[in-house]
């Protein structure tokens, strides 16, 4: 165990994609171009994403801050298989969803995307341990090796004590533990959490953030965080910013900072 109670141990991400290691260069685990969304018909569509470029690279927690109705929660849908765009392209460890079906989309998604809710959208007459358990299960993982995963994935968050415990009986922050477990399971490329710490207290956003950045150190995957929240950009490497559905700027943590300083400079990159 960590210093904060969590497992210093998270189990790295299954890596299907090119390796980068010999040229030095972060490896890009999503990467969308020019993405376009267009929602409605007729006199009523509207263009909620209009050429949206961004890549996540293993390794690094990107933020992606904006004001409501700018775009975020399009763009997370889509960067998690959910929607799919109506222009551009986009690549989840090193596979192109274009041409895939809906089955393709939920396959990808399964297999290379974890997503950690603001509700936290545990089930209610599970466990801690159920509830991961049921994410193992979607992912294929087989019944005699589902609780042992689940077990490990609950220590990597701080949680092994709390393993048979309903979500009634969890506080808000020991739920959003059990719901970054559940999306740990079975070591995903990408960790995707939209708004993780809206619902919390101080004290448990901190928490939570400082975890979401430990999840970030491995380096075979990306998290990223949709939010509001200011007090997530310390933990942030890189923060990118949409604007009426446009990337309206991006930003990186300096080489001489560490987590915990807030010191970006604006970039002009990916």
């Amino acid at each position: 165990m960590s210093a904060d109670g969590t497992s210093a141990m998270i189990a790295p991400a299954v890596d299907s994609s090119p390796a980068t290691a010999t040229t030095g260069a972060p490896k890009v685990v999503m990467e969308a171009h020019n993405i376009v969304k267009e929602l409605g018909a007729g006199a009523r569509k509207t263009r909620a994403l209009k050429g949206v470029s961004l890549s996540l690279n293993a390794g690094e927690l990107t933020l992606l801050m904006g004001p409501s109705g700018s775009g975020k929660t399009t763009l997370l849908s889509i960067l998690g298989c959910i929607l799919s765009p109506t222009g551009g392209t986009l690549s989840v460890a090193g596979r192109s969803t274009q041409g895939l079906n809906a089955e393709g989309l939920a396959d990808l998604r399964r297999r290379h995307i974890g997503f950690v809710f603001q509700a936290y959208n545990l089930v209610p007459t599970l466990t801690a341990l159920e509830n991961v358990m049921l994410a193992l299960d979607l992912r294929g993982a087989s019944l005699s090796d589902a609780p042992y995963l689940a077990w490990e994935a609950l220590d990597a968050v701080g949680l092994s004590h709390r393993a048979h415990t309903s979500p009634s009986k969890l506080s808000g922050g020991e739920k959003q533990r059990v719901s970054i477990a559940r999306a740990l399971a079975g070591s995903p490329s990408v960790v995707l959490a939209d708004e993780p710490t809206a619902a919390l207290d101080a004290e448990n956003g901190k928490a939570v953030m400082a975890l979401l950045a430990e999840v970030a150190k491995d380096k075979s995957r990306a998290v990223l965080v949709v939010t509001h929240d200011h007090r997530t950009l310390e933990y942030g490497d890189r923060m990118i910013r949409i604007e009426d559905g446009r990337i309206a700027s991006r930003m990186r943590r300096r080489p001489t900072s560490a987590r915990g300083q807030f010191d970006m400079v604006e970039t002009a990159a990916a």
